[in-house]
């Protein structure tokens, strides 16, 4: 049996608004529920855990019940950090499952069904996978204190910062899919600040994690510039 960890517990501060980013509506829906179908769409018959804070959970039902959403999945409540919500959604998975579990942002609502596949595909040759995409852009090292200044100012501290090469490097997405035995010990471990996301927290325990391909599309929603890019990504889909 294979699993999705959906974690949605964003407040929306970077986005300027009330409503956390998970459920504004992009493309006449809320985000979350793009979420939740793009991973419908690959596999009926995957188990859909959706990791929510306790506080925003009846709000979701309201919307469920706005939008006649209608889905199936678990519900766990979200945890202190991303750590302790994944740790959380685990529990939910019985602890001699054999499979795979794979874990994806709530705000992430583009992956596609073939990068989705891949991951799964791949870690289950592999024990482990994660979708990475190239960087485009001229990357900048800061080693020090680097003073940035306004935009109209022309000083700078150029001297503690250095280009490294950009082909070295890899954007990091979601879903990151791992045999379910290995995740489950992985998260048995003590929290620690440098667990920035599921392939390191695997990493800590010594195991590699494999690279897939990703897709450009499935960006993370966290300030007002990609709902624009959201929007322009579900209008053309549809056109």
């Amino acid at each position: 049996m294979d699993y999705i960890i959906i974690l949605a517990g964003g407040k929306g501060l970077r986005m300027g608004s009330d409503i956390p980013k998970q459920f504004l509506p992009i493309g006449g829906m809320p985000v979350l529920m793009h979420t939740l179908k793009r991973f419908r769409e690959y596999s009926k018959e995957l188990k859909i855990i959706l990791v929510l804070p306790k506080q925003q959970q009846a709000y979701w039902q309201t919307l469920c019940e706005e939008y006649h959403f209608q889905e199936d999945y678990l519900i766990a409540n979200g945890g202190e950090t991303r750590f302790h919500s994944i740790k959380n959604g685990l529990q939910l998975i019985p602890d001699d499952a054999q499979g795979l579990v794979g874990v994806h942002d709530g705000v992430r609502p583009f992956p596609s069904v073939e990068v989705i596949r891949n991951c799964y595909e791949t870690a289950r040759r592999e024990g482990s996978a994660i979708p990475v995409i190239p960087v485009v852009e001229t990357i900048r090292h800061l080693e020090g204190n680097v003073n940035f200044v306004n935009v109209q100012c022309s000083m700078f501290n150029v001297q503690c910062s250095r280009t490294v090469p950009r082909d070295e490097y890899r954007l990091v997405q979601t879903p990151q899919v791992f045999d379910i035995q290995l995740h489950k010990k992985a998260y048995a471990q003590d929290y620690r600040d440098s667990f920035t996301d599921d392939a390191s927290v695997v990493e800590s325990m010594g195991h590699s994690v494999v690279l897939v391909e990703g897709n450009r599309e499935n960006i993370k929603i966290t300030t007002p510039f990609d709902c624009i890019v959201a929007e322009a990504i579900v209008h053309s889909s549809h056109s």
